[in-house]
């Protein structure tokens, strides 16, 4: 007997000794309705839910007072395609053959998707794909090619090509809602990946939030201007700094391309005479470097705005529609993301702003309204949720576990105490050291094997991960133990000695 029909079988048992009158024997509960809501690059400290004094997502924050939130959520590598092909397979990518986005997710590769389908589920798939594949598992799916624009995205599906005119985060969602219309009277459950390609870069506001924020400045990271002193030098050499990395087109200083002409004049009106008011406004130092960071943090979190607002029209549609009861509603991200912490965008790092994702779970009557669960766990871990929910057996190939227990507020005993990491891509964008490392509740230990340097740190004492402990004979015994975990983990995924990954020559993007 699986997790979920334990469960279920406690739930329905204790509802019999409890009544008064004589006990009978009841219909199992229906398999429920999955909704998987997946942002790109959405940092955790930019949910309002996690604590962010940046901004407020009111939408996304009835996910946690209505249900579950994960204070300790993170992924496996965090980059776009290995953090899909992960969420899909429940493998990492050494073993899913997605280490990096130059990976293709092959198509006979097992998903939760394929399986939920093969057992009776309506499968959709609506928004960002990014496996350079066609979706497979799913009896409907329209996706976008790569990335896809912020501004009238073309969708993909198995039968058509549709150029769409308008924002796409709010396209996106009005397909999704279309398609659970079309499946909600059929006595069928229903799976729905519904994903955005907002946060990602290039951070291009929708038209009702281009002015959002225009008259007030946005509180600063403590680590904005963070001189790297006592950690690795991969710190030194990556390319993703505030004052030196972000472009025009990152700054609006450069339009989207393909705006029709009421957007374009939209975005004009809203960013005014581009070039001069970069010229004016900060040539030089710390102020040029903090006027950088209003603009880039301004727009990412006018699409966090847009995100929040959409997932609100999901929600108001589950709950007059009446499917909010048995539906689980899911929402994550990829993976985090720098928000000026270390004076960084991006993510790739295992430091905890890139490392952490926000995850939050609601069944309304089957997991526990406003509760926060510290354990440890991965997008790795969505795979064998879905399936454990869904009453169908969790292959023995996905590496991770069931969070059904932690939904009913019961950690098992030998639940994990330590998570891998592992990112792969270099060189590349933003010439990231590859690195792997193990994290547990108190200390991470990152190895940067290429070049033989290590950090360690004490996130009880250093939380902003600035001085690695790597050195100090005072953690000499900490060191050994995190060295051997870290060798226990990679015992237990399967982590090859060599990481198999080709190095291959990757412009430098402060060339381009």
């Amino acid at each position: 007997m699986n997790t979920a029909t334990r469960w279920f079988a406690l739930v329905i048992a204790a509802s019999a000794i409890s009544c008064s009158a004589p006990a009978r024997l009841e219909a199992p509960p229906e398999r429920p309705n999955i909704i998987f809501i997946f942002a790109d690059d959405h940092a955790a400290h930019a949910v309002s839910a996690y604590g962010s004094k940046i901004n407020t997502t009111p939408n996304l924050d009835r996910l946690e007072t209505e249900g579950m939130l994960f204070e300790n959520a993170f992924v496996t590598n965090s980059i776009c395609g290995p953090s899909r092909a992960t969420v899909l397979t429940g493998q990492f990518g050494h073993l899913n053959g997605v280490p990096t986005n130059r990976d293709t997710l092959h198509s006979t590769r097992l998903t939760f998707p394929k399986l939920l389908q093969q057992s009776g589920y309506s499968t959709a798939v609506i928004g960002k794909w990014h496996l350079k594949v066609a979706p497979a598992g799913f009896d409907h799916y329209e996706v976008l090619r790569g990335q896809g624009p912020y501004y009238n995205p073309t969708l993909y599906s198995q039968s058509d090509t549709t150029e769409h005119v308008g924002y796409s985060t709010d396209i996106i969602t009005d397909r999704a809602l279309n398609w659970i219309e079309s499946v909600r009277s059929s006595p069928q459950p229903f799976l729905l990946m519904y994903q955005f390609n907002a946060t990602h870069r290039w951070w291009d506001p929708g038209p009702d939030h281009l002015n959002l924020f225009a008259d007030s400045d946005i509180a600063e990271p403590a680590t904005l201007f963070d001189d790297y002193e006592g950690r690795t030098t991969a710190t030194q050499e990556q390319e993703m700094t505030i004052a030196l990395d972000l472009t025009e087109r990152d700054l609006k200083l450069e339009s989207p391309r393909g705006l029709n002409a009421k957007q374009q004049a939209a975005w004009d009106a809203a960013y005014g005479p581009r070039n001069d008011a970069y010229e004016k406004a900060a040539p030089e130092g710390d102020a040029r470097t903090r006027w950088r960071y209003q603009r880039y943090i301004k727009d990412y979190l006018r699409c966090v705005q847009s995100i929040d607002d959409n997932v609100g029209r999901l929600l108001d549609y589950l709950e007059s529609t009446g499917l909010a009861s048995n539906t689980v509603v899911v929402y994550t991200s990829d993976q985090g993301f720098f928000l000026g912490d270390h004076g960084w965008f991006d993510k790739r790092w295992m430091y905890e702003e890139s490392l952490r994702t926000p995850l939050m779970i609601r069944w309304p009557d089957r997991v526990p309204s406003d509760v926060r669960n510290t354990a440890l766990v991965q997008n790795l871990d969505i795979a064998p949720t879905f399936l454990d929910l869904a009453g169908i057996s969790v292959p023995t190939e996905m590496q991770g576990e069931s969070l059904a227990p932690l939904l009913q507020g019961r950690t098992p005993d030998d639940w994990r105490d330590a998570i891998y990491y592992q990112y792969f891509e270099y060189p590349g964008w933003h010439m990231v050291r590859r690195h792997y490392g193990v994290r547990t509740h108190r200390y991470k230990l990152i190895h940067y094997y290429e070049i033989g340097e290590w950090e360690l740190f004490d996130l009880q004492e250093d939380p902003d991960e600035l001085r690695s402990v790597f050195d100090d004979p005072a953690y000499a015994d900490v060191l050994a133990e995190m060295r051997q975990r870290l060798a226990e983990l990679r015992k237990q995924y399967d982590v090859p000695d060599e990481d198999g990954v080709p190095y291959t020559d990757f412009p430098s993007q402060r060339d381009l």
